[in-house]
């Protein structure tokens, strides 16, 4: 599918691989800040962030609890913003997701758990932005200007930062030498054309997307952009979820995009997928020796959740114009969502 880049979803998405270099070159700084951070006297993590911040978040807490071996909770900024009570953060790490650094009850968040005695880390592409201000160790995305409404490569680049840390506090090699490899695989992913999903996507009631461990945070952003830019009910899942309410509601209306990473959780999402096409469900799989989309190959499941975002990106952008929408202006968003 060698089309033009002809709009600002596509031309940033293809920048991605860039944004995850530039955060390796910033290796050292985060290296430092995971110094600063006492990781072995903190209690638990919290995860601060909305929409695609947010999936960045999900993705973080399968890293920070299968590497750190601490508990990580999912930040409700309302519980401070409108219910007004603080929460008590002592020694715990604290997270901050946000790609324009403005939401207010982010800030709120932020101002509070550090005020109770969090460490706070904020992952932010503006600085200086609010949110920035607001936490005590900034990691910078230095993604540039994102045009489109919907994230890509800040969504690409807080997950890099967010494994970046997570390598440096657990002094992960591993990881580290997966994320030298990402700028390389996220530029390779660009060209991959998962088309094929764009058949099953004109007559969908609703689709479905699905993955287990660190490629759930993946499969909710999908869905949200099947959603924001294609207008289709979208709802991302856990293949072990899937399997169960969830699995009701499939039909030969509700398409499955399925993500399989080379770990732990194969064996789990390879049985789904063989029920799923056992039962006539429309299934796109992508990694592992049933996939049906084109993958540039297996590396670490972390690096490659993130990099099956890009031909994902890639589809619905190309799928949106081919339908007459704009994949850079959905109608009633804007960039920044003042929520509080």
């Amino acid at each position: 599918m060698a089309d033009p880049v002809s709009s600002a979803m596509a031309r940033e998405t293809c920048e991605s691989a860039d944004v995850a270099a530039r955060i390796l070159h910033s290796r050292q700084a985060i290296g430092d800040i995971a110094r600063h951070l006492d990781i072995g006297a903190m209690p638990l993590a919290v995860l601060c962030g909305r929409g695609s911040s947010g999936h960045a978040g999900v993705f973080m807490r399968y890293l920070i609890e299968t590497r750190l071996h601490l508990p990580v909770s999912a930040s409700a900024p309302s519980v401070i913003t409108a219910f007004r009570k603080p929460l008590s953060l002592e020694h715990a790490l604290f997270i901050v997701v946000s790609q324009s650094g403005q939401s207010p009850d982010l800030v709120a968040a932020t101002r509070s758990a550090r005020a109770s005695g969090a460490r706070t880390v904020a992952i932010v592409n503006v600085v200086p932005s609010p949110v920035a201000e607001a936490a005590e160790f900034v990691i910078p995305i230095e993604a540039g200007v994102e045009h489109s409404v919907a994230a890509t490569k800040t969504v690409v680049g807080s997950m890099a930062a967010g494994a970046e840390l997570i390598a440096a506090l657990a002094a992960d090699e591993a990881l580290r030498s997966a994320l030298d490899r990402l700028p390389e695989r996220l530029s390779r992913a660009a060209a991959l054309d998962w088309s094929a999903v764009s058949g099953d996507l004109a007559a969908a009631s609703a689709v479905f997307v699905a993955s287990r461990g660190l490629g759930l945070g993946p499969a909710r952003e999908i869905a949200l952009k099947l959603a924001e830019i294609l207008r289709l009910p979208a709802l991302g899942f856990s293949a072990a979820e899937l399997q169960h309410g969830p699995r009701a509601a499939l039909s030969a209306r509700t398409p499955v995009i399925m993500m399989r990473l080379n770990d732990e959780t194969a064996a789990t999402v390879d049985q789904l997928a063989d029920d799923l096409r056992g039962s006539g469900i429309s299934l796109h799989l992508a990694g592992g020796p049933r996939a049906s989309l084109p993958w540039i190959g297996d590396d670490d499941a972390a690096t490659d959740a993130i990099t099956m975002l890009v031909p994902a990106y890639r589809m619905i952008e190309r799928t949106a114009r081919a339908w007459g929408f704009d994949p850079d202006r959905p109608p009633q968003l804007s960039k920044v969502t003042q929520t509080y």
